[in-house]
């Protein structure tokens, strides 16, 4: 035993960490030390140390004197600490540090002479009011910066010179009302300036951003996309703006563009959107429309057009797209849905109708559905014509419709049914209900299957639980039975009189 914890302690040691562990820090994983609830970066850390993480400290100032030593530091994180500035020259002498991050604190500028091999800077969440050309003056190899949610006014290539690297630029959350071009970034794949207060995006922004992969500009007052976007973008995000009407032929040069997100504009029509060839995913959720755009894009994936006031859905818009995957059409008012209206769309999985206007379920939807949101309409059955192509469905939801009874053979062709929602319906607590709750359960299908609104004296009980109401059945089923017997022997043998005996509805009365 005195050997095993000898060894121990010469392994701690011989990775500068162990019994070397400052006060309320571990030092668990080698080179790697985590504090928290700290008053001042602790003195001690291991030289041999790579990485340092404090989080939820009082440490108001960074100073040159905290870091002597540590030569080997690639990874610092100061996170959630109330740290208010940074001794000038504080990191200059760490070599090695690849990255900083100072994030939920309250600095007011950019800490200044970083070291010139950094390639993340995150200071997020802090009050930086302004960037200056020499807050970044070497960092060449710079990959990633991070400026969310502080207080910058304005964005302008003299406050990122040098930055030859980089590749990810994230300014959300600020309150830049300007932008002035050209960004000098060549290499700048992925931009977010989400939740500013942009009015207007000068044409020549982009002019050096060629290789711009990603750019979001969600969340801000403007009301056309820009212009001269680069060719090279795959995605563009103009959610939150006050877009009325897009001007497609502006960006129909973006062969490569696969996602386009305007949700939540005052959008009132789409048109045009066909010339963006390559487009999978498009989201124009909460705006003004009243019909589905005409001519999509045929490689289109997925189509989002919830939240508008389209009121009906009828073949032409989807004949060509054979590619949809995912449908979304909710809290609309659609009212008329055309019988087969989605059959071409032979890929289509996730198909999402809850709060519309809708009086029954669509007739020949792609048997390739596995989801079928309903929720919300005016149903008042579930026939088998509408569900039994659908045997690849998963997931159904009709809650909040008005449907009162079950069909036994819809429910047996749904053979890959998993999840069933009905509850928030006016349920007719009979014993055929009660039937079918028996088939669900021998099918393994969770359900959510709500209240009995009638008879009378079961109000407000579960169906898929009540053994009350169990028991109920089981009584009239026996007497069911022997009420046959009793028939079957004394039944005349004219034929003619059997018609007279036979009752189809023995099993459906309601519960007493």
């Amino acid at each position: 035993m005195r050997l095993l914890c000898a060894f121990l302690l010469w392994l701690s040691l011989s990775n500068g960490l162990g019994a070397n562990c400052p006060g309320r820090c571990s030092c668990d994983a080698p080179q790697f030390v985590q504090c928290y609830r700290l008053l001042k970066v602790p003195s001690g850390i291991p030289p041999t140390t790579r990485r340092l993480y404090i989080s939820h400290s009082r440490i108001q100032h960074l100073q040159r004197s905290n870091f002597t030593g540590l030569l080997a530091l690639e990874d610092f994180i100061l996170l959630a600490s109330g740290t208010e500035s940074v001794e000038n020259d504080t990191f200059k002498t760490l070599s090695a540090l690849r990255t900083l991050e100072l994030w939920k604190n309250k600095l007011r500028r950019v800490p200044s002479a970083l070291p010139a091999n950094l390639e993340v800077l995150k200071l997020n969440d802090n009050s930086i009011c302004a960037l200056h050309g020499s807050d970044f003056e070497g960092l060449k190899k710079l990959k990633v910066l991070e400026l969310k949610n502080n207080l910058i006014s304005s964005l302008s290539p003299s406050m990122l010179p040098s930055l030859i690297s980089l590749q990810r630029l994230m300014v959300d959350g600020n309150n830049i009302e300007s932008i002035a071009g050209p960004l000098n970034l060549p290499q700048l794949k992925y931009v977010s300036m989400e939740n500013n207060k942009l009015h207007l995006i000068p044409g020549n922004v982009f002019t050096s951003l060629q290789n711009l992969q990603f750019l979001s500009f969600s969340g801000n007052f403007l009301t056309k996309i820009p212009i001269n976007l680069p060719k090279s973008l795959l995605s563009l995000k103009m959610e939150r703006n006050q877009l009325k009407a897009i001007r497609f032929r502006d960006v129909r040069h973006l062969e490569n563009l696969s996602h386009l997100y305007l949700s939540e504009n005052f959008l009132s029509s789409i048109e045009g959107v066909q010339l963006l060839t390559n487009l999978t995913t498009l989201e124009v959720s909460q705006n003004r429309l009243q019909m589905l755009p005409p001519r999509l894009p045929v490689r289109l994936q997925k189509l989002d057009c919830s939240g508008n006031f389209i009121q009906k859905v009828t073949a032409p818009e989807f004949q060509d797209l054979r590619d949809l995957k995912h449908l979304f059409l909710d809290n609309n008012v659609v009212s008329l849905f055309e019988a087969g209206a989605l059959q071409r769309c032979s890929q289509l999985s996730n198909l999402a109708l809850e709060q519309n206007l809708l009086l029954s379920i669509p007739l020949r939807l792609p048997k390739t559905l596995a989801r079928l949101d309903l929720k919300g309409n005016a149903i008042q059955d579930m026939a088998e014509r509408e569900l039994r192509d659908l045997k690849l469905l998963q997931v159904l939801n009709l809650r909040n419709n008005k449907i009162s009874a079950l069909d036994l053979k819809v429910l047996e062709g749904l053979p890959r049914l998993r999840h069933l929602y009905l509850d928030g319906n006016p349920w007719n607590c009979t014993c055929s209900l009660l039937r079918a709750r028996e088939v669900l359960k021998a099918k393994g299908t969770d359900v959510k299957g709500g209240q009995c609104a009638a008879p009378a004296e079961r109000q407000g009980e579960s169906w898929m639980s009540s053994k009350k109401i169990a028991r109920q059945c089981e009584h009239h089923i026996r007497q069911n039975e022997k009420s046959k017997e009793t028939k079957k022997k004394s039944k005349p043998e004219d034929s003619s009189s059997i018609r007279l005996s036979v009752d189809d509805d023995d099993d459906d009365y309601e519960i007493d």
